[in-house]
Protein backbone atom coordinates (compact mmCIF):
# COMPACT_ATOMS: atom_id res chain seq x y z
CA UNK A 1 0.00 0.00 0.00
CA UNK A 2 1.47 3.71 -0.97
CA UNK A 3 1.23 6.44 1.72
CA UNK A 4 -1.26 8.70 1.14
CA UNK A 5 -2.99 11.13 3.07
CA UNK A 6 -6.48 10.22 4.77
CA UNK A 7 -7.43 13.06 6.88
CA UNK A 8 -6.76 16.42 9.23
CA UNK A 9 -8.93 18.28 12.03
CA UNK A 10 -9.80 21.26 11.44
CA UNK A 11 -10.02 23.88 14.47
CA UNK A 12 -13.38 25.59 14.33
CA UNK A 13 -15.23 27.83 16.33
CA UNK A 14 -18.50 26.29 15.13
CA UNK A 15 -17.57 23.31 13.29
CA UNK A 16 -20.78 23.10 11.31
CA UNK A 17 -20.59 26.72 9.96
CA UNK A 18 -17.08 26.65 8.88
CA UNK A 19 -17.74 22.66 7.12
CA UNK A 20 -20.79 24.18 5.21
CA UNK A 21 -18.83 27.43 4.28
CA UNK A 22 -16.00 25.55 2.66
CA UNK A 23 -18.67 22.33 1.27
CA UNK A 24 -20.52 25.58 -0.11
CA UNK A 25 -17.40 26.99 -2.20
CA UNK A 26 -16.18 23.84 -3.39
CA UNK A 27 -19.58 22.34 -4.35
CA UNK A 28 -18.80 19.23 -1.72
CA UNK A 29 -21.22 18.21 0.50
CA UNK A 30 -20.98 18.12 4.50
CA UNK A 31 -20.99 14.40 5.87
CA UNK A 32 -22.56 13.20 9.21
CA UNK A 33 -21.30 14.60 12.32
CA UNK A 34 -19.55 11.60 14.05
CA UNK A 35 -18.40 12.43 17.58
CA UNK A 36 -16.95 16.04 18.06
CA UNK A 37 -16.85 16.08 13.59
CA UNK A 38 -18.17 17.88 10.80
CA UNK A 39 -16.50 15.92 7.90
CA UNK A 40 -15.93 17.05 4.26
CA UNK A 41 -14.44 15.04 1.88
CA UNK A 42 -12.98 15.86 -0.95
CA UNK A 43 -12.65 14.07 -4.77
CA UNK A 44 -9.56 12.47 -4.29
CA UNK A 45 -10.78 10.55 -0.87
CA UNK A 46 -9.21 13.23 2.00
CA UNK A 47 -11.32 14.28 4.74
CA UNK A 48 -11.40 17.43 6.75
CA UNK A 49 -13.12 16.91 9.85
CA UNK A 50 -14.29 20.34 11.23
CA UNK A 51 -14.09 20.20 15.53
CA UNK A 52 -15.11 22.97 17.59
CA UNK A 53 -13.02 24.30 19.75
CA UNK A 54 -12.78 27.47 22.20
CA UNK A 55 -11.63 30.58 19.50
CA UNK A 56 -8.77 31.54 21.68
CA UNK A 57 -7.35 28.23 21.15
CA UNK A 58 -7.28 28.68 17.06
CA UNK A 59 -4.14 28.77 15.06
CA UNK A 60 -4.35 29.89 11.44
CA UNK A 61 -3.47 26.90 9.45
CA UNK A 62 -3.23 27.14 5.74
CA UNK A 63 -5.36 24.66 3.47
CA UNK A 64 -4.96 24.76 -0.67
CA UNK A 65 -6.87 23.25 -3.21
CA UNK A 66 -5.96 21.72 -6.46
CA UNK A 67 -9.39 21.89 -8.48
CA UNK A 68 -9.77 21.81 -12.56
CA UNK A 69 -10.74 25.19 -14.13
CA UNK A 70 -14.64 24.93 -14.05
CA UNK A 71 -14.96 23.95 -10.03
CA UNK A 72 -12.35 27.20 -9.85
CA UNK A 73 -14.94 29.23 -11.92
CA UNK A 74 -17.87 28.54 -10.14
CA UNK A 75 -16.19 28.48 -6.44
CA UNK A 76 -14.88 32.19 -7.74
CA UNK A 77 -18.49 32.89 -8.33
CA UNK A 78 -19.56 31.42 -4.67
CA UNK A 79 -17.05 33.87 -3.10
CA UNK A 80 -18.12 36.66 -5.25
CA UNK A 81 -21.70 35.56 -4.83
CA UNK A 82 -20.87 35.62 -0.81
CA UNK A 83 -19.22 38.82 -0.55
CA UNK A 84 -16.30 36.97 0.57
CA UNK A 85 -12.98 39.24 0.42
CA UNK A 86 -10.17 37.75 -1.49
CA UNK A 87 -6.88 38.29 -2.38
CA UNK A 88 -4.18 37.00 -5.51
CA UNK A 89 -1.56 36.56 -2.34
CA UNK A 90 -1.47 34.69 1.10
CA UNK A 91 0.03 37.95 2.55
CA UNK A 92 -3.11 39.57 1.88
CA UNK A 93 -1.97 42.56 -0.08
CA UNK A 94 -3.50 42.10 -3.28
CA UNK A 95 -7.67 42.32 -2.02
CA UNK A 96 -9.92 41.61 -5.47
CA UNK A 97 -7.55 39.85 -6.98
CA UNK A 98 -6.78 36.31 -8.26
CA UNK A 99 -3.21 35.28 -9.46
CA UNK A 100 -2.03 33.34 -12.50
CA UNK A 101 1.04 31.40 -11.23
CA UNK A 102 2.46 28.38 -12.93
CA UNK A 103 0.20 29.19 -15.77
CA UNK A 104 -3.36 28.59 -14.08
CA UNK A 105 -5.35 30.41 -11.43
CA UNK A 106 -5.02 31.50 -7.56
CA UNK A 107 -7.56 32.81 -5.29
CA UNK A 108 -7.17 33.09 -1.23
CA UNK A 109 -9.44 34.00 1.44
CA UNK A 110 -10.31 33.08 5.05
CA UNK A 111 -12.60 30.46 6.22
CA UNK A 112 -15.09 31.39 9.26
CA UNK A 113 -12.73 30.31 12.01
CA UNK A 114 -9.61 32.78 9.81
CA UNK A 115 -7.96 29.59 8.30
CA UNK A 116 -6.30 30.67 5.21
CA UNK A 117 -7.79 29.08 2.06
CA UNK A 118 -6.46 28.78 -1.52
CA UNK A 119 -7.85 27.33 -4.66
CA UNK A 120 -5.02 26.51 -7.54
CA UNK A 121 -6.25 25.27 -11.05
CA UNK A 122 -2.33 24.58 -11.46
CA UNK A 123 -0.19 22.87 -8.77
CA UNK A 124 3.30 24.94 -7.60
CA UNK A 125 6.25 23.82 -9.57
CA UNK A 126 4.44 23.64 -13.37
CA UNK A 127 5.77 25.17 -15.85
CA UNK A 128 3.43 27.22 -17.94
CA UNK A 129 2.26 25.85 -21.31
CA UNK A 130 4.09 27.48 -24.57
CA UNK A 131 2.71 31.03 -24.74
CA UNK A 132 1.39 31.73 -21.17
Amino acid sequence: MSVQFNHTIVHARDNRESAEFLAGILGLEVGTAWGPFVPVTTDNGVTLDFAAVPAESIVLQHYAFLVPDEVFDAAFARLLAQGVDHFADPGMKRPGEINHHHGGRGVYFLDPAGHGMELITRPYGSHPAPGE
